[in-house]
């Protein structure tokens, strides 16, 4: 089993996405994520649900569009 460098518990990973990144998701919205799916992979140690950085930054780039210059754009990057 390949163990990560650091490992953040779900707070961190919170305030990791917001002050790193400026994507907004608190704690109760990635425990909702958790259950309901859609949000970034995660192990468990025990209870206590961990976020890897590879997979907080993979799950970053699956819920963000390519750049664009205008929001026209935007329909064009929607896959179909």
């Amino acid at each position: 089993m390949n163990i990560p460098d650091r490992l953040m518990n779900r707070h961190e990973a919170s305030e990791y996405l917001f002050e790193r990144l400026g994507i907004r998701r608190t704690y109760a919205t990635l425990s909702k994520l958790a259950v309901v799916g859609g949000g970034p992979r995660f192990r468990k140690a025990n209870r206590v649900p961990l976020y890897d950085a590879a997979d907080r930054d993979q799950w970053v780039t699956e819920i963000t569009s390519a750049s664009v210059h205008s929001t026209s754009e935007l329909s064009a990057c929607r896959p179909s």
